[in-house]
Order: C-alpha cells, then structure tokens, then sequence
C-alpha cells in the first residue's frame, strides 16, 4: 500500500492568524473568538477560537476554509 503525505497543519494560533492576515484576511471582531473575513469574498468567515493552540480539527477546519489545503 502506498502512504500519501500528509499536509502539515499549524495550530499555533498565531501562526495561524499571521498568515491569515498575510493572505489578506480582515479581523471584523469576536468576543471569546475572532471573526476573519475576506475583502474578495465577504460571505466566507472564519472564526478562530482564543487559545494558544487549536485542536487539530478546528486548525484542519481552518485552512480548509483558507483555502490552504
């Protein structure tokens, strides 16, 4: 069997938001998150929870919605 490699996915917060505002993402705002949103595509947030390090999901669910995997 062969093994594809795995994309690997960052889940330092924020090393996560640097690159989202590197990629032109906006911080509209959040309370015990924050809300990204995109200048080209305004009906796509992404919302990152406040914490040092995201579970493996949310930093997956993330750059899913990126765009980066």
């Amino acid at each position: 069997m062969i093994r594809l490699p795995v994309p690997l996915i960052e889940t330092n917060t924020r090393k996560i938001v640097t690159r989202l505002l590197r990629d032109s993402w906006v911080n509209v705002g959040g309370g015990k998150y924050e809300k990204y949103e995109h200048p080209e595509r305004p009906e796509m947030m992404i919302i990152v929870p406040r914490h040092r390090e995201q579970s493996l999901g949310v930093a997956r669910s993330i750059a899913r919605l990126a765009g980066w995997i």
